[in-house]
């Protein structure tokens, strides 16, 4: 027993001691080792796993000149397990380190072509391009007659060719464009990585605004910074005027922020500078000040006029404030607005007012002239309502208007405009009870003597055929009075022809020419004996007035005498019509031939007539050599001529017809 336990402990001791000189390194700890004599060595900044895991020797390791054994048998499951974790640790740094070494290179590929020859160098990494050469880099495109290409430095060049046929002795200048925004030059050289350039003799537009320089830097942001550069709105390539810029700072479509600078005209600076300037380049709505333009004319002297505020009110309506001012005391104002509600309505509104004033006051040749002119234009989209719809076409102005404005001056088509026309219309239906209206404003303008012919307005109103006597709930046969129909017209008209000028001052009934008229048409169909077809009808129409005309015969003067009186006056007159047919037949059947014999029968008789005036007589006009017409030595009246009044009348027709058919 004492010997199996002694064995026991001497394996014990044994297996402790191995387990003491395997254990695993960390840099930086302490670890002590036990001798066979009982003294402690102590190791200070032990070797690392990874010196072990590699099988480096520990002088090489570590700064200790102590040396440990590196046999991968000696290591357990544990120092393997950490040996693998380490290596994966090392796989995966080195893998981050090749990671960003390719991302130095160029995110996407350049594709390029040329029209007559390439000349790639695989060694050196260059590609040469010759005639029409096109580059493409993601949203960056570059045309020119020559490119050199640096692949390895990404890094491209490009140039024109000198051709004295050429306008302006280069062909193909490189035309670079990065988005929308495009610019012109003489050289130029891009970098697809920093995404930077240099440009000689640039040129790009901006709006409205044109800018151009000697020399220009682009950086990574895409601003460019010109040296030596120009600022013109006019488009020519040697513009008559232009802002000569020192230096510039130019943000594609945001502004562009310059030094000194003066003004150029003709190629003549003008002692007019300023240090430092500001263009912002917004394509935004935004409100602001509008700049007037300056000049000299010979009636009404030097003017300042076009010049005003804008007002960005909304992304659907904008309105624009102009003004005009003269130094011989004329002046005027306009105002000009454009309204839009997507699937509703478009349009656009515009009136000037003018007050114009020539010649010295008090001096035989002095002229005050107040004039005006109106602009409307209104479209309704159809999706906006399938009930109503409005449209208006408008273009009024004075006959003077245009003689005393600058624009039509140098405009031969609006001064020889001889007429213009205006119409307004709304129309919209009610369809519940079967209802149509619409009304029109008609205006007629005679540019030459300044005769206005104005209809407002002309109103119609129409209800459609419909059964006033029919039952809703209809049980049985349909009674006879259910047939009958009814329906009704409705017109009411309102017009005067005058000069311009007297329009605002004419009376309503005394000037004006208007009228109602309304017509209601009933009808019926009847069946008798289920062979006679009946279809009566009846047709009122009455007209109302605001004035009438008293004709009468002067003896003494040989002559008819007309005069107009005012008030409230009706005219009507009705039409009543009777119409009876009938359909019948026999059939005749033999061996040999099966047919159809039908008779129709009609007769239709109608009659007319009209409020009934006064006594008529008949009277030879002109006197001796004209016609006998009938009329009234006395009151006979007669409304003015916008609804006619037919005259009594009575007809009566009738009709046979006869058709044979043969059956087969």
């Amino acid at each position: 027993m004492r010997k199996n336990t002694v064995i026991i402990l001497l394996m014990a001791a044994v297996a402790l001691a191995a387990a003491q000189w395997v254990m695993p390194l960390t840099l930086g700890a302490s670890y002590s080792l036990s001798a066979g004599s009982g003294q402690d060595t102590t190791l200070h900044n032990a070797l690392p796993v990874e010196g072990i895991a590699d099988g480096q020797s520990g002088a090489n390791a570590a700064t200790d000149s102590l040396t440990l054994p590196t046999d991968t048998l000696v290591l357990d499951s544990l120092e393997r397990a950490i040996r693998a974790f380490n290596q994966h640790i090392d796989d995966s740094l080195r893998a981050d380190s090749i990671m960003k070494a390719s991302r130095k290179g160029i995110d996407a590929p350049v594709k390029f072509s040329a029209e007559d020859s390439i000349v790639y160098d695989a060694i050196g990494g260059s590609a040469r391009l010759f005639g029409d050469s096109k580059v493409d880099y993601q949203n960056m495109k570059l045309t020119s007659d020559k490119v050199y290409m640096h692949l390895d430095s990404s890094l491209v060049r490009a140039t024109g060719t000198k051709d004295s046929t050429a306008e302006n002795g280069v062909k193909g200048s490189p035309v670079f464009s990065l988005g929308n925004t495009e610019y012109e030059s003489d050289t130029m050289a891009y970098n697809f990585k920093s995404q930077k350039g240099l440009i000689r003799g640039v040129y790009t537009a901006q709006d409205d605004g044109f800018m151009r320089g000697e020399i220009g830097k682009r950086d990574s942001t895409g601003t460019v910074y010109l040296k030596h550069g120009r600022y013109t709105t006019c488009d020519d390539p040697h513009p008559d005027f232009y802002i000569a810029l020192s230096r510039a700072k130019v943000r594609p479509g945001k502004d562009v922020v310059f030094g000194p600078a003066y003004l150029v005209v003709a190629d003549v600076p003008l002692p007019l500078a300023i240090p430092y300037g500001f263009f912002p380049f917004s394509k935004k709505y935004s409100s602001g000040f509008i700049m007037p333009s300056y000049g000299e004319e010979n009636d009404r002297g030097f003017y300042l006029r076009d010049g005003g505020y804008y007002f960005a009110i909304s992304d659907k309506w904008d309105l624009k404030l102009l003004g005009e001012i003269y130094t011989e005391g004329s002046w005027g104002l306009s105002a000009a607005s454009n309204y839009r509600r997507r699937y509703r309505h478009n349009g656009s509104f515009y009136f000037s007012y003018q007050n114009t004033k020539t010649g010295d006051k008090g001096m035989p040749d002095y002229t005050k002239q107040e004039s005006f002119k109106i602009q409307w234009s209104h479209r309704q989209d159809p999706k906006a309502s399938p009930f109503s719809q409005l449209s208006a076409s408008v273009n009024f102005a004075t006959s003077s208007y245009e003689r005393n404005n600058l624009n039509s001056m140098y405009n031969p088509q609006t001064l020889t405009q001889s007429t213009r026309t205006s119409s307004v219309s709304y129309s919209t239906g009610f369809s519940s009870i079967g209802m149509s209206l619409s009304t029109t404003a008609n205006l007629s303008q005679n540019m030459r003597d300044s005769v206005i012919s104005l209809t407002l307005p002309d109103l119609n109103v129409s209800i459609a055929r419909f059964y006033p006597f029919r039952r809703k709930n209809r049980a049985g046969k349909e009674r006879w009075y259910e047939k009958i129909s009814v329906s009704y017209t409705g017109q009411m008209s309102n017009s005067i022809t005058t000069k311009e000028d007297q329009l605002l001052h004419s009376n309503l009934i005394d000037d004006w020419r208007n009228g109602l008229q309304h017509t209601i048409p009933v009808q019926a169909n009847f069946t008798l004996f289920d062979v006679i077809n009946i279809t009566p009808s009846l047709s009122f129409t009455d007209r109302m007035y605001t004035k009438k005309i008293n004709r009468s015969w002067d003896d003494a003067a040989s002559k008819e005498r007309t005069d107009t009186i005012h008030g409230f006056y009706n005219v009507y007159n009705w039409s009543l019509s009777l119409a009876a047919s009938s359909n019948a037949g026999c059939r005749i059947s033999t061996s040999f031939l099966h047919s159809r014999f039908f008779i129709t029968p009609g007769r239709t008789v109608a009659m007319a007539g009209r409020k009934r005036g006064q006594k008529m007589e008949a009277i030879r006009w002109p006197p001796k050599a004209g016609r006998v017409i009938l009329m009234s030595r006395d009151t006979s009246w007669s409304a003015p001529l916008i609804f006619t009044v037919p005259s009594f009348s009575m007809r009566s027709a009738g009709r046979v017809e006869a058709s044979f058919r043969k059956l087969l």
